[in-house]
């Protein structure tokens, strides 16, 4: 496909047929046009979500299930349904994929030096800290917006396409909250200090780590950082991070996964259909090795053991990762990608991202999503300068806020196949 570029929340009720809800009114407006960001970590801890079968007890669905669907069979058929559904979503992702997210912390505090500022953690009788790097921009006036970076070498800031902006970049010490050197490194770091043989991921563990980062930063002005403007970044490995983290904490105003891959905006079906081509035709136009469900449970520990279920068993999943990066909405997210690799199925996350485009566009607000993929530089540098406008563009708007360049990017310079027709049966509902 090829498209032209450019729990807090209060007074839930089950409603026949439909989920309904009254915004808590201390809360920004969720579907407009304006700030969609919470105040809380989670507006959805109120839903009932149903009990989750076992994982030998889930169907098949060998096409993408739709985001719109609600586990009681019923569509949903209002904007402010999407919170319930949310709610249902990501209680399925945390069950069967990366592990649950624990609850807000008895106490979080932290200290400044420098350009360092340490986040410490105390729960159930245990403590322990972490670190992140401070780098104030050249330009603005505190407190900042800023973005987290779960690693360096994204090479989003090239020409200072950010910091430029007026945007501190703060640089978070995950590898220490979560190792991800290899299957080994299972339970490693200080998430797991605190939380001994907790069955999350590194994934899940980085995004406790960056809402408890987040919570010392509402509590330090000292650090002159603005906690009701913040992003998240990462690539490659650390890109899957960024959309976890901006997927599990509603106050992120802006996630920009890069190059994310399996795990992040590609889609687990599609990856295996993609890799099956490749072994039966060899290195056909659209499609080259690529990393699988299957291949990536044994790789490193991102997500929770129980995952490896379904490693020949896609099909039984009942989301896809449209549905993770749905879970960003109706907050802002950017899809950067790299036509050039193939092991990141370039095919299927181009997909991912047009399909999770229709949560956006359900909603009322669909340049609040965009999806960028454009070959012809490395893995994780040498970002065209088309794509550090895009940038610009959804941080000018949706993180600094007030600019007006236009953030309505879909777009593959791949020319691939229409790929709704064989993988989607849904339409996008006009919500109410």
């Amino acid at each position: 496909m090829k498209l032209a570029r450019r729990r807090s929340f209060m007074g839930w009720v089950a409603a026949a047929g439909a989920l309904a809800c009254a915004p808590d009114p201390g809360d920004p407006p969720m579907f407009g046009d304006g700030n969609n960001i919470a105040t809380v970590e989670d507006r959805g801890t109120e839903c009932a979500v149903p009990e989750l079968p076992n994982h030998l007890n889930l169907r098949e669905q060998p096409l993408l299930p739709d985001p719109f669907r609600s586990m009681d069979g019923t569509r949903i058929t209002a904007k402010e349904d999407w919170i319930c559904r949310r709610a249902e979503i990501s209680a399925q992702v945390q069950e069967y994929e990366l592990g649950p997210k624990p609850p807000p912390p008895e106490r979080v505090s932290a200290a400044v030096s420098g350009n360092t500022v340490t986040v410490t953690v105390e729960d159930a009788g245990r403590s322990v800290s972490f670190s992140a790097t401070l780098r104030p921009p050249a330009t603005g006036t505190p407190p900042y917006p800023f973005m987290v970076t779960l690693g360096g070498g994204t090479g989003l800031d090239a020409g200072n396409t950010i910091s430029g902006l007026g945007v501190a970049m703060v640089e978070l010490d995950h590898e220490a909250i979560a190792e991800q050197v290899n299957a080994g490194s299972r339970g490693r770091g200080k998430f797991y200090e605190l939380y001994p043989d907790h069955p999350a991921g590194a994934l899940m563990a980085w995004a406790w780590g960056t809402s408890r980062l987040i919570d010392a930063i509402e509590r330090t002005p000292e650090t002159n950082l603005d906690p009701r403007r913040v992003a998240v970044t990462g690539c490659s490995r650390n890109g899957k991070g960024a959309l976890v983290v901006g997927a599990f904490d509603e106050r992120i105003a802006l996630t920009l996964p890069q190059e994310s891959g399996a795990g992040g905006s590609a889609l687990w079906r599609l990856a295996d259909v993609h890799q099956q081509a490749w072994i039966d035709g060899g290195m056909v136009p659209d499609y080259g090795a690529v990393q699988t469900l299957g291949q990536i449970v044994g790789e490193n520990v991102w997500f929770r053991d129980s995952f490896r279920l379904f490693a020949d068993k896609a099909t039984r999943l009942p989301y896809d990762h449209h549905m993770v990066m749905g879970l960003v909405a109706p907050r802002a997210l950017l899809v950067i990608d790299n036509t050039d690799q193939y092991w990141l199925d370039r095919v299927g996350s181009h997909f991912g991202a047009v399909a999770a485009h229709d949560i956006w566009q359900a909603l009322g607000i669909p340049s609040n999503m965009g999806a960028s993929q454009v070959g012809g530089h490395p893995h994780c540098s040498g970002v065209p300068r088309a794509q550090l406008d895009e940038v610009a563009a959804f941080v000018g708007k949706f993180l600094v806020g007030g600019g007006t360049a236009p953030t309505d990017v879909l777009y593959t310079d791949g020319n691939f196949p229409d790929q709704r027709s064989p993988w989607t049966d849904w339409d996008v509902p006009a919500l109410e």
